[in-house]
């Protein structure tokens, strides 16, 4: 019945709950509300809840934001602290750890543009480490990052990339941060989401390429994003929500019309007008207008985040004077 994609796994709960509140068999959700965000971690337990969910066992942690996009200094350290707080509660990284960062996605295209972004602005240290011979320090930690591009630019596959570099480098954990695609307006370039499941790049926009995870690249792999993109259908289907909400309020319950409204709602409908869409509009994708900036406040946010979590002796004053 379902064939709308998402790289949320909060959606794909809602999606295969049939709503926000129903229990799924071998998936366990824990909501925490906070004043300006909330965070919903889902948890695959099991094959049946593989199955159902449609997305790998493991652990999938969502902060959703809703002024994430449009927020004060304060505010995105606020956000960076809350992700910060997250990726170590994952407990994939080690005070010895070498952790490689890969920024997936093209970075001539904005929408795409959040890894490359991200990476820009990590603090990469591995090159002391290897200077100096050492194994470890007390105040920061081993980390390397690149942007391998996408195969339009390279003509090579990501996971060919970063396979080559896992086995010449040695991480012990790979962070990769790509954008990602939402089947709700309300989400794009407001929600964080973070996991310990890998990634697949290219999903998000139907141009799926192999994962990059535990068993493909041989170490824990955390997959972070932010969507970025929705489906031109996925707009439609929403205005046509609001469209009938608007009308159900008119209209007299329990009467045939009332009745009629009531059943164009749900995902069948959105399965109608991507078919109807598709020979005019096929896989057609927006982004906001805003997006340039969008994107270079995300990357800091996500950056920042980083920064902190994996580096014990940098703080926020640190962070925030070395982003560029």
């Amino acid at each position: 019945m379902h064939n709308i994609h998402t790289d949320l796994a909060v959606e794909s709960k809602e999606l295969y709950g049939e709503g926000e509140n129903k229990e799924i068999e071998g998936v366990s959700v824990e909501v925490e509300e906070n004043e300006t965000y909330s965070i919903t971690r889902v948890e695959v337990l099991d094959k049946g809840g593989m199955e159902t969910m449609r997305k790998p066992i493991g652990k999938y942690i969502t902060i959703d934001v809703p002024s994430l996009e449009k927020t004060d200094e304060d505010f995105k350290d606020e956000i960076s602290q809350a992700l910060a707080k997250e990726i170590l509660a994952l407990k994939l990284n080690k005070p010895d750890s070498k952790i490689l960062i890969i920024g997936l996605g093209n970075w001539n295209i904005t929408p795409d543009a959040l890894g490359p972004k991200v990476v820009e602005r990590v603090i990469v240290t591995r090159q002391y480490f290897v200077n100096y011979s050492k194994d470890s320090d007390e105040t920061m930690a081993n980390v390397a990052a690149i942007s391998p591009g996408v195969m339009g630019m390279t003509g090579i596959e990501s996971i060919d990339i970063v396979k080559g570099i896992v086995d010449k480098i040695k991480p012990d954990l790979l962070i990769a941060v790509d954008a990602l695609a939402s089947r709700k307006m309300n989400r794009i370039n407001k929600t964080i989401q973070l996991s310990d499941t890998g990634i697949s790049p290219g999903s998000g926009v139907g141009n799926k390429r192999m994962a990059l995870n535990k068993e493909t690249l041989g170490i824990p792999v955390i997959s972070m994003g932010i969507p970025t993109v929705v489906n031109a259908a996925t707009i439609v289907s929403d205005t046509l929500d609001l469209i009938i909400d608007s009308l159900k309020e008119t209209a007299e319950k329990g009467k045939g019309f009332y009745k009629l409204l009531d059943e164009l709602s749900g995902e069948d409908r959105y399965s109608l007008i991507e078919e109807v869409l598709n020979p005019y509009m096929a896989n057609t994708i927006v982004t906001p207008k805003e997006i340039d900036t969008i994107i270079d406040d995300l990357s800091i946010i996500i950056a920042n985040g980083l920064n902190i979590a994996l580096h014990p002796g940098i703080d926020l004053k640190d962070v925030n004077r070395y982003i560029r």
